[in-house]
C-alpha cells in the first residue's frame, strides 16, 4: 500500500491532498486568515453564563461568542483558574505546576453558575471551528499534542491509546510514562508510540512543556482575548498525527515549506527523510498526480463507483443522506440478493472515503440497497467499520436497520470541504450552470462500458464540440486511453447542434443505439 502525501502551496493558502494507492481519500486547507484552528489556546473572558443551557459564552475575539459548556470545563477548573490569575497578574513565576496547590474538583454534574463568574479571565482551547451561524466550541480543559504523547495540565492521570492492542505493549509504555511525567500533568500516550524507547517520549516531552512554558509567558499582563499558544503550521500537524511508516513520498511544490517538512521529518523520522521530494515541473502539482480530476469526479452530489454502481449525496441543514444506486449492476449477479451485497461492500468502501474527503459530520443516514439474508447484513456493517477504521474522526456506526438504513455519526470540528463541481454553462443560458466536462465523461465511460460488453464491433460518438476536443486532445487522449482498454476504437464526431450535456451512440449502419 502506497500513501503519498502531496502539497500545493500558493499566495493565500496551502493545500494538503493524501492518496492512498494513487487514490485521493483527504483533502485540506490551510487558509492565512484562519484565526481559529482545533488546538489554538486563547486567554478570554466569560462574557455571561446561562443557566438553562448548562453552558457560558466566551468571548474569543469571534463575531459570535464561543460555547462553553459545563462538561467541557474539566473537573480541574478552580486549580485552572487559580493559576490563571497567579500567572496573569505576575505572582506566579515557576509554571512547572511542581509546587503549585491544586483545589478541589468541581462536581461532576454541577451548575455553571456556581463554577463561572462573568468577566472571569480563563484559558480555553478550540474543539470546534466555526461552521455556519455558530460560534467556536470550546473547552478548559486543555492539551497540547505531540507526535507520541498529548500533555494534559493539572492532571495526573496516564491513559493509552485504544488502538494499542497488545497487554504488554501498554505495560511497559505506562511503566515508561511514569518515569519521566512530570508533576502535575496528565500525559496521554498516542498510537504511534508504539516500539518507542523512552529517549523519544522523553523528547517529545520535553518539547510540550517548552510550548507549556513559552505560552504561560505570554499570560502576563495579556489583553482579552489574546492567543496564546497557537496549533503548529497545518502541515506539520498532518504529518504529527498521520504520518507513518507506510508513507512512501511527501511531494510539495514550495521550496521554504520543503525545508520545513524535510526538517520535522527528519526529527520524527529520519530514515525517511528522503521521501520528501521538491516538485519543480510547470506542469501544476495538482494534475501531475491526478488529483484535480478527481477532485472534479468526487465532489459532486452524484459520486460514480466502480461496475457502474453510483452514490447520490444530499446535504440538508440537520443531517446528510446518502442513497447507494446499483446503476448497471441490475442484472450482472445471480439473484438480487447478490447484486445488493456486491453493489453495497463497494459504496461501503466508497462511502468511507467521502466522509473523510469531505470531512461530513453529525448524522449521517445511508440509504443501501435491501438485503434479506440476516448475514449478508452484517457482513455490510463488519465491511464498513472495517473502512473507516483508519478515520481519525470520533464516529459510531449503527448495525443497519429493517429498511436497510445505516445510521452514523461523526465528529465534526472544522467546515465540511465543500468544492464546486459545475461551471458556467457554455450554451449563454445567464446564471445555468452544468456539470464539468470531466463528469459528464465518466457518464459516457460508464455507456461505453455496456455496449462494448453487448459487443457492439464500431461505435460513433456524437457530441457537443466541446465535449468531443476534450475526449480526443492531448497524448493519450481519452478515446486512446477507450482503445487500449477495449481494443475497440470509437468514432467521435462534433455535432454544432447538441447541447453540452447531448450526446449519443450510433452502431456500424448509422441507426442511433438506445
Amino acid at each position: 500500500m502506497d500513501k503519498e502525501l502531496i502539497i500545493r502551496s500558493s499566495s493565500d493558502n496551502v493545500d494538503f491532498a493524501l492518496l492512498k494507492d494513487g487514490k485521493l481519500i483527504e483533502l485540506q486547507k490551510d487558509e492565512d486568515d484562519n484565526d481559529f484552528s482545533v488546538g489554538d489556546v486563547f486567554i478570554a473572558k466569560i462574557r455571561k453564563a446561562v443557566p438553562g443551557l448548562n453552558a457560558a459564552f466566551v468571548n474569543v475575539g469571534y463575531e459570535k461568542d464561543a460555547f462553553l459548556h459545563y462538561h467541557d470545563l474539566g473537573p480541574k477548573l478552580p486549580s485552572l483558574l487559580k493559576f490563571t490569575k497567579r500567572v496573569s497578574t505576575g505572582k506566579l513565576k515557576d509554571f512547572s505546576l511542581k509546587n503549585f496547590p491544586f483545589e478541589k474538583d468541581i462536581e461532576k454534574d454541577g451548575k455553571i453558575t456556581d463554577a463561572l463568574k462573568s468577566n472571569q479571565s480563563l484559558l480555553v482551547q478550540i474543539v470546534k471551528e466555526p461552521i455556519s451561524t455558530k460560534g467556536p466550541r470550546i473547552t478548559s480543559e486543555l492539551s497540547i499534542a505531540g507526535r507520541y504523547i498529548v500533555l494534559m495540565p493539572f492532571s495526573n492521570r496516564i491513559s493509552i491509546s485504544q488502538k494499542i492492542e497488545s497487554r504488554e505493549e501498554k505495560d511497559r509504555l505506562k511503566r515508561l510514562v511514569k518515569s519521566i511525567a512530570p508533576q502535575g500533568f496528565g500525559v496521554i500516550v498516542r498510537t504511534v508510540a508504539q516500539g518507542k524507547k523512552v529517549a523519544e517520549l522523553d523528547k517529545d516531552l520535553q518539547n510540550l512543556l517548552s510550548r507549556w512554558t513559552a505560552m504561560c509567558k505570554k499570560l502576563h499582563k495579556a489583553h482579552h482575548p489574546t492567543k496564546v499558544l497557537g496549533e503548529m503550521n497545518k502541515a506539520s500537524s498532518i504529518l504529527r498525527d498521520i504520518f507513518n511508516d507506510t508513507f512512501t513520498g511527501i511531494t510539495v511544490d514550495d521550496e521554504t515549506l520543503y525545508y520545513q517538512i524535510k526538517d520535522y521529518v527528519q526529527e520524527i523520522a529520519p530514515n525517511k527523510e528522503s521521501i520528501v521530494k521538491l516538485y519543480q515541473s510547470k506542469n501544476p502539482i495538482f494534475e501531475k498526480f491526478g488529483i484535480e480530476r478527481q477532485i472534479k469526479t468526487s465532489f459532486g452530489k452524484t459520486v460514480s463507483m466502480a461496475k457502474g454502481a453510483y452514490l447520490v449525496i444530499e446535504h440538508t441543514e440537520a443531517l446528510h443522506v446518502i442513497d447507494v444506486n446499483s446503476g448497471n449492476r441490475s442484472n450482472k449477479a445471480n439473484n438480487q440478493e447478490d447484486t445488493a451485497l456486491e453493489v453495497n461492500l463497494i459504496a461501503a468502501t466508497e462511502m468511507a472515503r467521502q466522509l473523510r474527503l469531505r470531512d461530513m459530520g453529525g448524522i449521517i443516514v445511508v440509504d443501501f440497497i435491501d438485503m434479506t439474508n440476516a448475514a449478508n447484513r452484517q457482513k455490510l456493517f463488519n465491511h464498513l467499520r472495517d473502512e473507516m477504521k483508519d478515520d481519525r474522526a470520533k464516529h459510531k456506526i449503527l448495525p443497519p436497520s429493517k429498511f436497510g438504513l445505516i445510521q452514523i455519526t461523526r465528529q465534526r470540528t472544522r467546515p465540511e470541504m465543500n468544492i464546486k463541481t459545475r461551471e458556467e454553462n457554455p450554451n449563454g443560458i445567464n446564471g445555468a450552470e452544468v456539470e464539468a466536462p470531466i463528469g459528464l465523461v465518466q457518464k459516457i465511460n460508464h455507456d461505453l462500458e455496456k455496449l462494448f460488453k453487448k459487443d457492439y464491433k464500431k461505435v460513433t460518438l456524437n457530441t457537443h464540440p466541446f465535449i468531443a476536443a476534450f475526449l480526443t486532445k492531448g497524448f493519450p487522449s481519452i478515446r486512446s486511453k477507450w482503445f487500449l482498454e477495449h481494443k475497440k476504437w470509437v468514432k467521435i464526431l462534433p455535432r454544432d447542434a447538441y447541447t453540452y450535456l447531448e450526446y449519443h451512440f450510433f452502431d456500424k449502419d448509422g441507426n442511433q443505439i438506445k
